[in-house]
């Protein structure tokens, strides 16, 4: 059940436990006064602060702890319920000392309360009655019960604490044996055949002869595997120790590609607010692979990167002059569709297509409330 707010099962407790008081209020045997309304007040409102047990369990144990004293000074004999409820209810919540101290005030301060009220009591009487009212058995096993549930909540809390961690290091642990599987079957393989067609495009170039295109395919698809699996295996390799890269380090991406002749323009828009990690690592992400697929396909002069921080959403944009055209459908190559299953993972948005005055644009809408 849900601890800081109250539900619906705790109005009914404290509409039932004021049912309760106003039962036996009405059904006791008290002299009438003028007073009488404010006992039933006291009566009532005692019983319902309960239902604020969870937002404030030590202000409500006080409430109806003063509810106790007033409904009894003015000649209401009437046990404690809504107090017994309050001090279960303060000490499951871990405030122990704030119930045991108010218990202590209550025993002393009801018999003032007792002595105070029209019936006719002697100092004997009123501090045994005190016993009675409070029920001093039932006191304890209040505190008792609160203090046995809160113990059982918590192992429970540190269980289910104990079965994530477990569950994440297993998975870590998982992650990186594929890994290692992954470099210890594909990567020396991939290599060999990425380094084999590499030499023999050199001889054949070397030698003035023609190279075959089929040679030129192997060459480019083992360079292309390279990437993707070293890619792969880095992100295999990401147990989550090492800072994630972000939006921060979106600028560091725009300078490695102007290193390489790719004129590069940024542009951040909006006021920059925290977004959620996912989000801020998505971005990132979309940004490195687009500029990835810029210099290798689009064969571009230009590229520019538009950030635009929104009310309820992040908005990436990256546009090229590359050669593609309108007319020409785009190949959803592996940086496509994980720049795709990225972004619906965190339940955005993703347009990937050509521009009408030629090349390619890139447009990300994450949203930056709660996400997956």
């Amino acid at each position: 059940m849900s601890r800081g707010r109250i539900v619906a099962g705790d109005w009914a407790i404290a509409v039932g436990v004021a049912a309760i008081l106003l039962v036996s209020g009405l059904s006791g045997q008290h002299l009438a006064t003028s007073l009488d309304p404010l006992g039933y007040a006291f009566l009532t409102t005692g019983g319902l602060a309960l239902a604020a047990h969870r937002l404030a369990p030590v202000t409500v144990l006080a409430g109806t702890g003063l509810c106790v004293l007033g409904y009894q000074a003015v000649g209401f004999d009437v046990p404690a319920v809504a107090y017994l409820f309050a001090v279960f209810a303060a000490v499951r919540a871990g405030h122990r000392i704030a119930t045991v101290a108010a218990s202590v005030i209550m025993l002393l301060t009801l018999p003032l309360a007792l002595l105070a009220s029209p019936d006719d009591w002697t100092v004997g009487e009123a501090f045994t009655h005190t016993r009675d009212a409070l029920q001093l058995a039932w006191l304890i096993a209040a505190g008792a019960a609160g203090e046995a549930l809160r113990q059982a909540e918590r192992r429970a809390d540190e269980a289910e604490r104990t079965r994530e961690e477990t569950a994440r290091r297993r998975a870590n642990e998982e992650r990186l044996h594929i890994a290692r599987e992954l470099h210890d079957s594909l990567t020396h393989q991939i290599s060999v055949i990425k380094v084999q067609a590499e030499v023999a495009v050199h001889l054949a170039r070397k030698r003035g002869e023609q190279v075959p295109e089929a040679l030129l395919a192997i060459r480019e698809a083992g360079r292309e595997a390279a990437r993707e699996l070293r890619a792969t295996l880095e992100a295999l390799r990401d147990d989550g120790k090492n800072p994630p890269h972000g939006l921060d380090h979106v600028p560091e991406l725009v300078q490695r590609a102007r290193t390489t002749g790719l004129d590069t323009k940024l542009t951040i828009e909006g006021h920059r607010n925290d977004v959620p990690t996912a989000v801020d690592r998505t971005a990132y992400r979309i940004v490195q692979e687009s500029l990835t697929n810029i210099a290798r396909h689009a064969a571009a002069a230009t590229a520019s990167i538009r950030i635009d921080y929104r009310p309820d959403a992040l908005v990436i944009r990256i546009d090229d002059d590359g050669k593609a055209t309108p007319d020409t459908a785009p190949v959803p190559g592996v940086g496509l569709l994980g720049m795709r299953e990225r972004v619906t993972a965190l339940g955005g948005h993703l347009q990937a297509a050509p521009r009408s005055e030629g090349g390619f644009t890139v447009q990300a809408e994450l949203p930056v409330g709660q996400t997956p």
